[in-house]
């Protein structure tokens, strides 16, 4: 590879009229230079998607907590009526923990279903083939389920400490 540098820039220098000694006045582009150029570009990819894909998290994990938050002040009644039964706090905090993880879940799915069609979309499209692993699919997934819970738990502790008969006074 070296040998065909070394011969292309010879040829280059005498077409170009350089002068012995002098610097090159243009420059050879290698393959391994348009790798190293593509790495880059996909590094900053990766790094854009990353950032994008934190954006959607924090934000679909806010809407579910104001979502559970007004479920939560919606079945005050309900909740109160439970607790007054015997349920336990843990029991409406696991309720509601599941009921947020199911909706972040039920998020996931839809996104996941949305990348795949884009993928296939973009190999149709394009004919560039889009890898998708298994890995990374249930990846997603999991962070998709994990920010359901962490952010359902505030609004499911709120439900937990309410008082029975407050809640049974409650209008709503």
């Amino acid at each position: 590879m070296q040998r065909a540098e070394d011969e292309s820039r010879v040829i280059m220098r005498i077409r170009r009229h350089d002068a012995p000694g002098a610097d090159d006045s243009f420059q050879l582009e290698t393959n391994d230079t348009f790798l190293q150029i593509w790495k880059q570009i996909s590094q900053l990819f990766a790094f854009i998607v990353l950032g994008l894909a934190s954006i959607s998290l924090v934000v679909g994990g806010v809407v579910i907590m104001n979502i559970m938050l007004v479920s939560v002040t919606e079945r005050t009644r309900e909740i109160g009526v439970r607790k007054a039964l015997g349920a336990r706090q843990r029991d409406v905090l696991l309720q509601f923990l599941i009921e947020s993880a199911l909706m972040a879940t039920l998020g996931g799915v839809i996104g996941i279903l949305l990348g795949v069609g884009a993928a296939e979309l973009i190999t149709l499209i394009f004919g560039i083939s889009v890898s998708l692993s298994i890995f990374s699919i249930l990846l997603g997934l999991f962070m998709a389920t994990g920010t359901g819970i962490f952010f359902g738990v505030y609004p499911a502790s709120k439900a937990a400490k309410l008082d029975p008969i407050v809640a049974l006074r409650s209008e709503m």
